[in-house]
């Protein structure tokens, strides 16, 4: 538990650097006004396939914990999932998009890091997701550790903190590497497969997934033990519209209330018609006073949660027990069950 306090302390600070500086009394921010004005609310998907967080679906629809946090930011705002619209970009891409403003807000794993925030101008929310970068190697290579990968050709996804992070921990171990970067993630797995690389530079869950489309599968390539880093994922935003950093983290931090609380899509109107304590009232609109801070109506919380599910429900339907990838939350599960995601406090 030690750690993890560590982890929740460091939570708590970034949400604290993200939060507005006033409240808001009905009147919207420009990111607000302009997706109320047109309806829809702009996300990135993926120029390819990062399942768990953006893929397609066999109908041709996206799905994934990133795109279903999209469309509860959609109900949020407009009343409904279906408001969220999405536009497949890679992830260098994302950036630039944002800042000229053809899409309203990122979420799609981006890691809150120095330069983001000083340099690209961006404001952060709290983190949504925490996820440590590794490599994965073949097993045939017979390397147990990364300071066994000198002279190695590695592969990574462009635009990504990943190969910044292995450029930085190879030279830390004062090893000779090749870095290898490739703008979709299958094409940095044929890469793999056909031994045009040693090894792949990937983060957290989606190290799992790349394996098992591996070449050989788990049985013949592995992770490597070496954790790189452990990174905060937050939801992005353009410099300067605090309001809309606001909306993110209360967004976030409805999802993880509703379900500290036991608020489900199945049961909402019922915690709705009888509140089982303050908190609930509160986040379910009974109460007044949730909405005119955010320049948004007093029910959107109930609203989001009862389209779209509360934390726990879009997890496990994205890449936990309901998924294929049945992964076990660990350090993204809710402070009171050992892990760091952790609410603010509703008042």
């Amino acid at each position: 538990m030690q750690i993890n306090a560590k982890f929740l302390m460091f939570a708590t600070a970034l949400a604290g650097a993200g939060l507005g500086s006033q409240a808001w009394a009905g009147e919207p921010g420009p990111t607000l006004q302009a997706v109320l004005e047109r309806g829809k609310l702009i996300c990135p998907s993926h120029n390819g396939s990062y399942r768990g967080f953006a893929e397609v679906d066999n109908e041709g629809r996206w799905k994934g914990l990133d795109i279903d946090l999209c469309r509860a930011m959609a109900t949020m705002i407009l009343g409904s999932p279906d408001q969220a619209e999405f536009v497949p970009l890679s992830w260098a891409q994302r950036f630039p998009a944002l800042q000229a403003k053809e899409i309203d807000v990122i979420i799609k794993l981006t890691e809150w890091t120095m330069s983001r925030d000083t340099e690209l101008n961006l404001q952060m929310s709290l983190p949504y997701f925490y996820g440590g970068t590794q490599f994965a190697i073949k097993t045939e290579h017979g390397v147990t550790s990364a300071a066994e990968l000198d002279g190695a050709t590695i592969c990574g996804e462009a635009g990504t903190s990943t190969v910044r992070h292995a450029a930085n921990y190879l030279t830390g171990l004062g090893l000779e590497y090749d870095l290898v970067q490739y703008e979709k993630q299958e094409e940095a797995q044929a890469a793999f497969n056909e031994d045009r690389c040693d090894a792949f530079i990937g983060w957290g869950p989606n190290l799992a997934v790349f394996l098992a489309d591996a070449e050989g599968g788990a049985d013949k390539n592995m992770i490597l033990p070496d954790l790189v880093n452990m990174g905060p994922q937050a939801i992005a935003m353009r410099e300067g519209d605090d309001q809309f950093v606001d909306v993110a983290n209360w967004m976030i931090s409805a999802l993880l209330l509703a379900e500290y609380n036991g608020v489900t899509s199945e049961n909402a109107q019922e915690m709705r018609d009888n509140p089982p304590n303050p908190v609930v009232a509160k986040l379910l609109g009974v109460d007044p006073g949730i909405g005119e801070r955010l320049g948004l109506p007093d029910d959107w919380a109930y609203k989001m949660i009862s389209q779209n599910g509360n934390y726990a429900e879009i997890y496990d339907r994205n890449l936990g027990a309901n998924s294929p990838y049945k992964l076990d939350r660990g350090v993204n599960s809710l402070w009171n069950h050992g892990g760091v995601l952790a609410p603010m406090t509703l008042d």
